[in-house]
């Protein structure tokens, strides 16, 4: 019986693991997709970093990454930046595996 609980618990565990790093993966991925859509914005420095926290920010209103897109396609359509919905959403997969590969490198 306890090899079964000693199962149950590994399991646990690792889902646990998994879902911390599923976390600090997509808060990295909005922080890099903040920087990017800040350099389309025309932001730098402090207002660049400022911005990308407020599309980490964005990530808390509901479930899922459509309230972090809905804020970029928003920002960027009152600014007039020339982004289709794809490249936005592409952006969006492709900084995801960059911070997977950066979280997954880290010491």
């Amino acid at each position: 019986m306890s090899s079964f609980k000693d199962r149950e618990e590994t399991y646990e565990k690792k889902f646990a693991h998994d879902e911390e790093l599923r976390f600090r993966a997509t808060a990295r991925r909005n922080k890099l997709l903040g920087l990017w859509a800040a350099e389309k914005l025309g932001y730098a420095g402090s207002k660049a970093d400022e911005y990308a926290k407020e599309v980490v920010r964005a990530d808390f209103e509901e479930p899922g990454h459509d309230d972090v897109f809905r804020k970029i396609r928003a920002d960027f359509d009152a600014a007039g930046v020339d982004q289709s919905d794809h490249q936005i959403e592409r952006t969006m997969d492709d900084l995801m595996t960059v911070a997977v590969d950066q979280i997954q490198s880290e010491p």
